[in-house]
């Protein structure tokens, strides 16, 4: 097979249905100052992606068998949000690269059957836009009305008390003074919010999206994607007890699905895309209204599921929660760590990485694994003289851990953040060649959930109450799995009642590295401390035979 049929081979849909690649595939993502540098620099770029792609997916079981990359910003910025205060949405910031760089980490991944979504930050610009620069040069320029101004109170304070996000909370109203009016920012002043009622607004930013998705992206991962309409009246909004609301007629309001509305109309026009929101932290009730009647998202991340603690009961509540609330035809996504986030090996500890990889690898719905969660690498504390970001977010960006160098592998220069001191053995050429490493763990389950058309797109149920193991059952036609996740510190036997009359069963994967796949006995089932097991169950027709 030639090179060129192998890439269109590889980067066909693998159950042939337009639109299933974010479905059924495994997303990655990349915050890209921290991933690889190719230059010394101490900041990661994007030919180090481009370098880096193999151990993402070279078609091969020595890879992650990734299917798709989430990468965050890496337009033109000031940096005070590091890329999320856009300058320049049509160009790649020269510490990251450059726009051909983009087009060779493009090309490269597509031949490895990898697609490639970048970030979308349409709430705000940054203050040295120059869409921005225009607006505040006068009160009568054509862009003034591209952002959201007020005048001051006659006490010259701002116009209402709506509160910005970043700590510490301050108002969300900056002066500008050379025109005498209060400019709307809900992150930091350096990111001015723009008008989403002004339609060239609206305009601009579908020529930004088609830029990119002409160039070939895949498509966007939408930054702050419930906040984009605001209360055009800017009114306070008082709760029942006369106390102000944080996010006054602000957060959520019905006018934003219109906006996603059209843009999923946008990305079905132009080809196979996509779109992930960051909604907000609603539970899934309020969350899947981003879903629309499937003409908004095709996907929105579900924090809910990444706050819950450490018991099985929990993770069990939030997953039935979401199945329920999803409208007809849309799809659910689970992730457990990205680079607002503490790391999930840090939350719940690196003895439960593997058991909380593979709950995120086998539920239904599309998984994103952050950069290092395949090594389980976790929160770097960051001495004072180092922090960098104004929100406390630095330990959870640290460099990528490839090797035991100076460096880590991630950089032959200073690196911008402090590299984990555990890099010495929590590293990819430490744990590569080790069967028993979390890395070849998840490469095995991975690679596992690509031949599984049960894992991938079949049909899901808990079964049992358990407060320390979390079952469930995944099910296509020719193929009948059940995952099991024990939650505690002490061995747990299964109780799988009609279940576990079925015969034969066959352990396919543990997270256990001593336990071997082959024949089980269901009745006599059981699960070591923090272990999960997958276990591939003889299949009955259609039909479910577990007790509820």
């Amino acid at each position: 097979m030639a090179a060129s049929d192998l890439a269109r081979a590889r980067h066909r849909d693998p159950d042939g249905e337009r639109g299933s690649w974010w479905r059924h595939g495994v997303f990655y993502q990349i915050y890209p100052r921290s991933f690889q540098d190719s230059d010394g620099d101490g900041v990661g770029d994007l030919p180090g992606i481009t370098a880096r792609l193999n151990h993402l997916n070279d078609g091969t079981p020595g890879s992650l068998g990734i299917d798709a990359i989430w990468i965050s910003p890496f337009y033109r910025s000031p940096m005070a949000d590091f890329g999320y205060d856009v300058a320049d949405y049509r160009d790649v910031d020269p510490r990251f690269g450059t726009l051909h760089d983009f087009d060779e980490l493009l090309g490269q991944a597509h031949e490895r059957g990898i697609r490639v979504i970048v970030d979308l930050v349409p709430n705000h610009t940054s203050d040295q836009h120059p869409w921005f620069q225009e607006a505040r040069s006068s009160l009568h320029n054509p862009k003034r009305d591209w952002y959201v101004w007020a005048d001051p109170k006659p006490d010259g304070s701002p116009p209402n008390g709506w509160r910005s996000v970043f700590k510490p909370v301050g108002p969300a109203w900056t002066l500008d003074k050379a025109t005498g009016q209060y400019y709307l920012h809900l992150f930091l002043p350096q990111q001015p919010d723009l008008n989403w009622w002004n339609p060239e607004v609206r305009t601009a930013m579908d020529e930004v999206m088609r830029f990119w998705l002409d160039r070939g992206a895949d498509g966007f991962r939408v930054d702050v994607a419930a906040a984009l309409v605001h209360d055009p009246r800017l009114r306070e909004e008082p709760t029942a007890s006369g106390a102000r609301r944080r996010w006054p007629r602000y957060w959520g309001l019905p006018d934003v699905h219109e906006i996603h509305r059209h843009w999923r109309k946008l990305l079905d026009a132009s080809g196979d895309h996509m779109a992930v929101g960051e909604v907000s932290n609603d539970p899934a009730r309020r969350l899947v209204r981003y879903y629309g009647r499937n003409d908004e998202l095709h996907l929105s991340f579900y924090f809910h599921f990444m706050q819950q603690p450490w018991k099985a009961g929990a993770f069990r509540r939030a997953v039935a929660e979401f199945e329920a609330a999803l409208p007809e035809g849309t799809w659910p996504n689970y992730t457990l760590s990205n680079h607002d986030r503490p790391r999930a090996a840090s939350r719940y500890g690196p003895g439960r990485a593997r058991v909380a990889m593979m709950m995120l690898l086998t539920l239904r719905g599309t998984p994103f694994i952050y950069y290092g969660e395949e090594i389980a690498m976790t929160d770097v504390p960051v001495p004072a003289d180092r922090v960098v970001d104004v929100d406390g977010r630095d330990p959870e960006r640290t460099p990528m851990q490839w090797d035991s160098s100076d460096g880590a592998g991630f950089t032959s220069g200073s690196p911008w953040l402090p590299i984990g001191p555990d890099s010495g053995t929590v590293n990819v050429e430490r744990q590569r060649d080790d069967p028993a490493s979390m890395l070849s763990f998840t490469r095995r389950l991975s690679w596992f959930r690509r031949s599984s058309a049960a894992l991938r797109w079949g049909r899901f149920q808990a079964i049992g109450s358990s407060r320390t193991v979390f079952a469930f059952l995944r099910e296509a036609p020719g193929e009948r799995l059940l995952i099991a996740l024990n939650f505690s510190e002490t061995p747990r036997r299964l109780r799988l009642g009609s279940l576990a009359a079925t015969e034969p069963a066959r352990l396919e994967l543990s997270t256990d590295p001593a336990r071997r796949p082959g024949a089980v006995d269901l009745r006599r089932l059981e699960l070591g401390s923090n272990e999960g097991v997958v276990v591939r169950l003889r299949q009955r027709g259609n039909r479910w035979t577990a007790d509820r």
